[in-house]
């Protein structure tokens, strides 16, 4: 199986032959009756024995996860409207609460947790509000109406990006990834050279809104964009390799967070523009 260019992907367990409980419990001991002779359905069935993953459960627990975040993010966004003073803290909490979350799923292979899934979304969701804010009232003027065309431009890449890996307009390759990967390292030293600049220079001209601004947030929009094809390719794989029903979560979780990064690349991009 392709590596993804997503750590919660990239971190999922994998054995020779598919995931950690493929071929074992109930489909291994009904293997074993055929190869010794006895019909398939004397196998009595077995309690505790996870059912194969398919693009129902996938679907599920990703709109799940979605609805959590929405509902927090906009009950957020109204409570930093009302008042401005809990901004700061919403955004530390929600950022640094929900990269925690990741790094604990992704290094701990936690991702089929559903505690930890939802948590995150829950986290992200108070991160996004009080953000969602900051761009659309404070960075600029763009109002609710920004943040609306945000979110519609975001599912629009989502659903594009997904047409373009079911009809196979482009396909997804070794190469294709490592690219992904690589740009994704060349985005994050850029983004650190550009937090050193400013606290040295007291200017920051990736994130100023100039058109090297506009440029960087159209290349991160890109990478976010192509990295879908790499998950939407990871979760097929899952699938086809008979991977347990709870692995949906680490797949939601994944997609939420090209989603989270998409939306605040498309939201940065728009803020530029209605700024006056």
């Amino acid at each position: 199986m392709r590596e993804s260019s997503n750590p919660v992907f990239r971190s999922l367990p994998k054995q020779q032959g598919g995931y950690a409980t493929f071929g074992s419990g109930a489909a291994g001991a009904a293997t074993a009756q055929v190869h010794q002779g006895y019909e398939p359905y004397t196998v009595p069935p077995q309690t505790g024995v996870s059912r194969p993953m398919t693009i129902d459960d996938v679907v599920t627990k990703t709109g799940m996860t979605l609805l959590v975040l929405t509902a927090v993010a906009a009950v957020s966004y109204f409570l930093v409207d009302a008042n401005n003073g809990l901004m700061m803290p919403f955004t530390l909490i929600g950022a640094l609460g929900g990269l925690a979350l990741v790094l604990v799923a992704t290094f701990g292979r936690k991702q089929d947790n559903p505690a930890i899934v939802i948590s995150y979304a829950a986290l992200e969701g108070l991160f996004l509000g009080a953000a969602s804010f900051l761009f659309a009232n404070l960075v600029s003027n763009g109002g609710p109406g920004m943040i609306f065309q945000a979110v519609v431009a975001t599912f629009g890449v989502f659903f594009g990006m997904l047409v373009v890996y079911k009809t196979g307009a482009i396909r997804v390759t070794p190469k294709l990834t490592r690219m992904i990967v690589a740009g994704m390292f060349g985005v994050l030293a850029l983004a650190l050279v550009n937090i050193l600049f400013m606290a040295f220079s007291g200017s920051a001209p990736l994130t100023d809104g100039g058109p090297l601004a506009i440029g960087f947030s159209l290349l991160c929009i890109a990478l976010a964009a192509f990295s879908f094809l790499i998950d939407f390719d990871a979760a097929d794989q899952m699938i086809r390799a008979g991977a347990p029903e709870k692995a949906a979560w680490g797949v939601a979780l994944g997609l939420t967070v090209t989603l989270v990064w998409l939306y605040l690349e498309i939201l940065r991009l728009l803020s530029y523009f209605q700024n006056d």
